[in-house]
């Protein structure tokens, strides 16, 4: 059995040597084969020659740099797709996440879990980054039913085949847990210590509220309507022609009953609500048929790409 351990970085040259020897103190106790894989998020502090340095003395670490920087999403997803183990594990390389809580989450793994993710129960950040975070866990957990009380702790313990079937990017870090369960996965939670800050700054604050919202709106299309569009689409187009129409119809009666329309907005309105409506409603239907086309040639390519079949 081997284990991987991801750490993302993005100028984090203060906590690298701090961090290494506790990771790998880590790993050594776990009494299997592991790895360590560093993504360098395009630094641009010495964190590249830290870690080079390091590499030079240990080879169970592997180093991927990006030339600028990408974000974590892509950190991650290149990480998971390097990784050679049949465990994954990530963490920050700031420290708050602790290596030696990789045993507990293992442990948990064991039981029937595919993804277990660390909950900052006494989370040690302040009020500014607290409360935006418990507001978004509380959403998540409401609309899309994968309870769990810390979506976005970066101490997250993978099997090989659920980190494999991730694509990051943008912001879609933060919704792993998500994503996760809806390739069917098992996911769940353990609480784990959470350390205060002692080295570098936050990369994010408040102003990732403004982000999580639209990458909500993603999120809810991949996985409610990515393979049925026009139900989307079909809807959001219904209301609005329907609301259109209605306006219509109550401006026909005005008219039958002898007044002028001619010059009331609420004419253009209504125009305006049953064409945009209409625009949205087959905008889903020509997503609809081009989903529907992809996924026949898609079956037809894995036909003619068998090489054996008992079928």
């Amino acid at each position: 059995m081997l284990i991987t351990a991801l750490v993302p970085v993005y100028n984090e040259e203060e906590s690298l040597e701090k961090l290494y020897p506790r990771l790998k103190s880590a790993l050594e106790s776990l009494k299997m084969g592991y790895e360590i894989i560093f993504v360098d998020d395009g630094s641009s502090d010495s964190t590249l020659d830290i870690l080079k340095k390091l590499a030079a003395k240990d080879k169970s670490i592997r180093i991927f740099s990006f030339r600028k920087h990408q974000g974590k999403a892509e950190a991650l997803t290149y990480g998971f797709q390097r990784a050679k183990g049949d465990y994954v594990v990530t963490l920050d390389a700031d420290l708050q996440d602790r290596p030696e809580e990789i045993q507990n989450l293992l442990n948990k793994s064991k039981e029937g879990f595919e993804l277990v993710c660390g909950w900052r129960k006494n989370r040690k950040d302040s009020i500014i980054m607290k409360i935006p975070s418990k507001f978004f866990n509380f959403v998540m957990s409401a609309f899309w039913g994968v309870h769990l009380h810390d979506y976005n702790c970066g101490l997250k313990l993978y099997t090989k085949e659920a980190a494999k079937v991730l694509n990051l990017y943008g912001g879609m870090h933060r919704f792993i847990p998500l994503l996760v369960s809806e390739k069917g996965f098992e996911v769940t939670e353990l609480a784990v210590v959470h350390e205060p800050r002692k080295f570098g700054k936050s990369k994010y604050g408040f102003s990732k509220v403004f982000k999580d919202i639209p990458d909500m709106f993603t999120i809810l299309f991949l996985t409610k309507y990515a393979k049925r569009p026009l139900h989307f689409f079909g809807f959001a187009g219904g209301v609005l022609s329907a609301i259109g129409f209605f306006i219509l119809f109550y401006l026909l009666i005005v008219k039958i009953l002898g007044e002028s329309i001619g010059t009331r907005p609420l004419l253009t309105f209504g125009v305006l609500l049953v064409l945009v409506g209409l625009q949205i409603l087959f905008t889903g239907l020509i997503a609809d048929m081009i989903l529907s086309i992809a996924v026949k040639n898609e079956g037809n390519r894995m036909v003619e790409e068998l090489k054996y079949s008992t079928e």
